[in-house]
């Protein structure tokens, strides 16, 4: 399933590293997800984006399984893509 305009808009963040990762994300790794991985995916983005970015670089842990499980997938997605 592909993410709808809001979710795009929501990924549309203050700070480039989070646009970029995000946006590798939504290209790649977003359309395998399922209902619970779309859920965890809305509750990442209501992180602030410091705190977004330190969960996705492994700098911060999260307490939130659903957002544990798919931070790999995040990194694998920014992995495969060419650096901005």
């Amino acid at each position: 399933m592909e993410p709808d305009s809001r979710t795009r808009w929501r990924c549309r963040r203050g700070m480039l590293e989070n646009d970029w990762l995000l946006g590798q994300f939504l290209a790649q790794g977003y359309a395998q997800l399922d209902q619970e991985g779309r859920d965890a995916f809305e509750r990442l983005l209501d992180y602030p984006d410091n705190v977004l970015l330190d969960v996705v670089m492994g700098r911060q842990t999260t307490v939130d399984n659903g957002i544990a499980r798919l931070v790999p997938a995040i990194r694998a997605a920014a992995q495969a893509a060419p650096a901005p």
